[in-house]
């Protein structure tokens, strides 16, 4: 069995309100893990893995993924919208699968990268550069 290169986890928690009223909303996450899955699988991406998460605690940013991938810089990435943006975060996740280090150049990121993007991690093996003084 091949292990998944990259992963995209979906906060399946976020909540969104319907017509501004706070009692009525809906919970897009688990539409968008089938959609960038069924994108992902149109794409023959087969090294990336989509999961479902309970909850990546950007409650104000819904709807929020991480992409992560071993030895690479882990980027949250909040304000996605189920419908509009899930081939994006497909071609953002293949971008960053083909990398070597994680990090997608500004001008090759999708619009809601660009837009979205709450923090990026470093990953476990990062070292800063030495710096001349």
């Amino acid at each position: 069995m091949s292990r998944a290169r990259v992963t995209i986890y979906v906060c399946v928690s976020c909540r969104i309100s319907i017509e501004g009223d706070e009692c009525n909303f809906d919970r897009p996450g688990g539409a968008l893990a089938c959609t960038i899955k069924g994108c992902l699988s149109d794409a023959g991406a087969a090294d990336i893995e989509v999961k479902p998460v309970e909850c990546l605690a950007v409650c104000t940013r819904p709807c929020t993924i991480a992409l992560t991938g071993e030895d690479k810089w882990t980027y949250v990435v909040g304000d996605l919208d189920a419908q509009a943006h899930a081939s994006e975060i497909a071609a953002a996740a293949q971008l960053f699968a083909a990398s070597g280090d994680g990090i997608i150049p500004w001008k090759e990121r999708p619009l809601p990268f660009r837009k979205g993007v709450i923090a990026r991690i470093p990953p476990k093996t990062y070292q800063l550069a030495e710096t001349a003084e």
